[in-house]
């Protein structure tokens, strides 16, 4: 996090424990930094240079650019702040914004992007950012594993662990557990990732395998942002299968089937800000003034 060499000013709104830590690390390297949204109990650790507001007219606006939370938003309507005394709707912030002024949000949606051009208002998402992205997925892969472990009723060291997709989480868990002794075998869908896991020193399979193979497994991780294990897969699922679904929202699995059939499914959400929230919140912070220097340097 070195080079920054602007004094930026930061108003981080709302969010949790991995924003306090963004926000420590800006001050950390010379960023003035106001939080609101925050109790005075969980900002009593911060450094002195970080002013807790508890509404946005307590001071003058002068910052650099405003900080909201990953994700922006739990509900469609109010800024995500659990510490908050009262909800804050998204509509309300974006009023008490000057034009021309510079939003940073996890995961915006068409709502808040419409808002924000109305507003005539900079909107960046730092979640699409494919350094945070390949960054954060080191946390998942550990919480995912954190999970197997404490639910498997054995080791993974030679267990047999399928990973449908090979993408950045699916890439770094393949990793891990193949370091820890796991037997693991990676699905995709392109010819090239498949040359590349076998390439890696893994098993490999085309998702189109899938059914003739999915008996096999003793934990099952989707990383697939999409319904991968349907009525048919499941059907072939061994019932004392471990299924560990790592896609975000609406998910990989069909739940309810996977409920009937006696399948334990565990949909594991925003991992990072779980098991990992201090190291969450020094990604985001170094993305947040990465972000903020290059446009400077435009």
């Amino acid at each position: 996090m070195e080079g920054y060499k602007r004094v930026y000013r930061l108003l981080f709104v709302g969010g949790d424990g991995r924003q306090l830590r963004a926000a420590n690390r800006a001050a950390e390297n010379g960023a003035k930094i106001s939080v609101l949204g925050f109790s005075e109990e969980n900002t009593q650790k911060m450094p002195e240079s970080v002013s807790r507001l508890e509404n946005i007219n307590d001071r003058e606006f002068d910052y650099t650019a405003v900080v909201l939370p990953l994700p922006y938003t739990t509900d469609g309507e109010n800024i995500n702040a659990p510490q908050m005394k009262r909800k804050l709707p998204v509509t309300e912030l974006f009023q008490k914004l000057p034009a021309e002024c510079c939003v940073l949000a996890g995961k915006c949606d068409s709502t808040l992007r419409k808002l924000a051009e109305s507003k005539n208002i900079t909107l960046i998402d730092y979640f699409d950012r494919e350094d945070l992205q390949i960054l954060n997925a080191i946390p998942t892969a550990e919480g995912a594993i954190q999970i197997a472990m404490q639910e498997a009723p054995f080791t993974l060291h030679s267990s047999k662990c399928l990973i449908i997709g090979n993408g950045r989480i699916g890439k770094i868990l393949a990793k891990m557990l193949h370091g820890i002794g796991a037997e693991v075998t990676v699905a995709a869908r392109k010819r090239k990732d498949i040359v590349q896991v076998f390439a890696y020193g893994y098993k490999s399979i085309s998702t189109g395998e899938l059914y003739d193979n999915i008996g096999g497994y003793d934990i099952i991780f989707n990383t697939a942002p999409s319904l991968i294990l349907d009525f048919d897969l499941l059907s072939k699922t061994r019932r004392d299968c471990l299924v560990i679904d790592l896609a975000s929202k609406p998910g990989g699995v069909d739940f309810e089937t996977a409920r009937k059939m006696g399948i334990k499914v565990i949909w594991a959400l925003s991992l990072p800000g779980k098991v990992a929230p201090h190291t969450a919140g020094d990604i985001i912070g170094k993305t947040i003034l990465s972000i903020l220097s290059e446009l400077e340097a435009r």
